[in-house]
């Protein structure tokens, strides 16, 4: 019989076959890192002195770096009393809520991708823990004959109270900007569990972020580069799950191209 070449048999789709992980195990590994976030800056706490030192070399080292003023974000805002109180509230309720909702989309919708975000999460907030440890540094806000204005103070909502009675956070452990590592992580990983057209919008978010932080100093820049450093090691070392070509035509609605075969070659 002559062999033709013809289009292989479509053969079922196959299914996400990664198992989603007990949710009870993972409600516990998920409010342990949240725990640890919490008490291990609480465990930093103190230092005053030497961390308004290291604010000081930190401000003069991005001036010989040639980085922008922080300044030069924060005064836009100051321009009405609008534009600021929407970035100190931005500042204080999207951080830990947006990290939620984007570890409990992945469980429920891409268990694998979950198991990696969760990891890699994990990793970076775990050495972000050391830095205020070994470099206490106090917030741009804190610093004088700068200019800047602690706008959440001035302004409103304030998540912090005085650093000497402040007990619920450390105020002195700016470097690195955990807003912003977690924020960047919420895009890439995002990004690398859809396939949607716009999902590159969703950089939107640490940009966003970025500019919220520096511009209600509570961060320097260097603090959101630290944190970028400390996530892009850890996503060298802990890969994103592959994905099958089947499952990267199921995210555009296009079945993926299957190659031809020769019918009746075996026969």
């Amino acid at each position: 019989m002559t062999a033709r070449t013809a289009p292989a048999e479509a053969a079922p789709e196959p299914r996400h076959t990664t198992a989603r992980p007990a949710l009870i195990r993972e409600l516990l590994l998920v409010a342990g890192l949240f725990l640890v976030y919490k008490l291990g800056r609480q465990l930093a706490t103190g230092h005053t002195a030497e961390a308004l030192r290291n604010a000081h070399r930190v401000w003069h080292l991005e001036r010989t770096l040639g980085l922008p003023h922080e300044n030069a974000v924060q005064s836009p805002l100051l321009h009405g009393t609008t534009l600021v109180h929407l970035a100190n509230t931005y500042y204080a309720t999207v951080h830990f809520p947006a990290t939620l909702a984007f570890l409990v989309w992945l469980y429920l919708r891409r268990p694998a991708h979950y198991v990696w975000a969760r990891r890699v999460l994990a990793v970076v907030t775990t050495a972000a823990l050391v830095l205020p440890f070994t470099f206490p540094l106090a917030p741009p806000r804190m610093l004088t004959g700068t200019g800047l204005v602690d706008t959440a103070r001035v302004y409103g909502p304030d998540v912090y109270g005085p650093p000497s009675s402040d007990h619920l956070s450390n105020q002195f452990a700016a470097m690195p900007s955990l807003h912003f590592g977690w924020a960047l992580m919420v895009a890439v990983g995002l990004i690398a569990a859809i396939r949607s057209r716009w999902r590159w919008l969703w950089l939107l978010h640490p940009l966003i972020t970025l500019l919220v932080i520096v511009g209600t100093a509570n961060h320097y820049w260097l603090d959101a580069i630290i944190a970028t450093a400390m996530l892009g090691t850890a996503l060298a070392v802990i890969h994103p799950p592959h994905r099958t070509a089947t499952a990267a035509g199921r995210g555009t609605g296009r079945l993926a191209p299957r190659e031809p075969v020769l019918a009746g070659a075996g026969r």
